[in-house]
């Protein structure tokens, strides 16, 4: 063979490789390979699992934002969601104790009462942003605002800790592993599955793409835009609800500072995983990666004294900005890859 149609076949390889797609896999990879080499016990079992773990919080509101995004639009309000949801939801368990005790019972009303504040504040953002008409960035800052404020009115500026009996109850929910891993991985990974599931295989992935891609056309092609963009909200709330729900054993209390951050992480997440910025286009996969590529940066950060801890955000801010522009360098060059 010929050193041409050799060059000829490399140059065809090269082209039939989407880097794209690769990249936050590539990104992942190089960064372990730079967290072994600052410190060996970056790949100890008991980091590792730890960096799954704090993985999962981000993940799960991450696989949420992937609908918003990609259908076009934006929550900014998920980390005071948190918040809020985490708040409420020591209240009730603690009123509850009277009546219920400190068991199981308690335990699954406060995540009901989760799960439907989540379900609520998605479907109230969704309503006020289809249905309102106001932008998607005013409507989620200004419940940003509400939720912060009103956590921090519940907590009367300070913290609000759940009952200690109630907390033993619900310690396993974020201590316990199952087959080795631990209970907010595998709550991870089934969200990750129905929510690939969901965007790759059913006719509201598809929906959602069509409108990110191009609203009024969407419209003309008899899509309910407003029915499918109110539900990726409440997805983007059930996901927060989830997330809360593993979260509060962690710590087992809540003030003005829970979930600050995480609309900046969950954002961050789903950007540098593919899903495109301005809509039309979602990776659940890559999301799941962006998230591990978050969390494995600030696990770095505390392996190494190069770069100060309390520069997480910095770095993740730099990211955004960064996977942003090379998306906006690249696709207005080529067409979009296939999902």
């Amino acid at each position: 063979m010929s050193d041409s149609a050799t060059t000829t076949e490399s140059k065809s390889w090269l082209s039939s490789v989407d880097f794209k797609t690769l990249g936050p896999a590539i990104a992942l990879i190089l960064l372990c390979v730079v967290g072994f080499l600052l410190n060996s016990a970056f790949l100890s079992e008991g980091n590792i699992t730890n960096l799954l773990t704090r993985s999962a919080f981000i993940g799960i509101i991450a696989i949420g934002a992937t609908f918003v995004i990609t259908a076009g639009g934006i929550d900014l309000s998920v980390g005071s969601m948190a918040a809020v949801i985490a708040g409420v939801m020591i209240i009730v368990m603690n009123s509850a104790v009277e009546i219920m005790g400190t068991g199981v019972a308690t335990v699954l009303l406060g995540c009901g009462v989760s799960v439907i504040l989540g379900v609520g504040a998605g479907w109230a953002n969704g309503f006020l942003t289809t249905k309102g008409k106001i932008e998607a960035f005013i409507v989620t800052l200004g419940t940003m605002g509400i939720f912060r404020s009103l956590v921090t009115y519940f907590a009367d500026g300070g913290t609000l800790s759940l009952d200690y009996g109630i907390r033993e109850t619900y310690r396993p929910v974020y201590y316990e592993a199952f087959f080795g891993l631990p209970v907010p991985v595998w709550v991870f990974i089934f969200v990750s599955i129905a929510g690939w599931v969901l965007l790759n295989r059913t006719a509201f992935g598809r929906y959602c793409t069509a409108i990110g891609s191009s609203e009024s056309v969407a419209r003309y092609s008899a899509i309910k835009v407003d029915r499918i963009k109110t539900w990726t909200y409440v997805i983007q709330g059930l996901c927060v609800a989830m997330a809360t729900i593993i979260y509060v054993p962690r710590l087992g209390s809540a003030s003005s500072t829970t979930g600050v951050l995480w609309e900046l992480e969950a954002i961050a997440a789903v950007i540098i995983g593919g899903t495109v910025l301005k809509g039309g286009y979602g990776r659940i996969g890559g999301t799941i990666l962006g998230a591990l590529i978050l969390t494995t940066i600030g696990n770095i950060l505390n392996f190494t004294d190069m770069i100060s801890n309390y520069l997480n955000g910095t770095m993740q801010g730099l990211i955004i900005i960064i996977a942003v522009w090379l998306q906006r360098a690249d696709w207005g060059k080529k067409s979009k890859p296939k999902s």
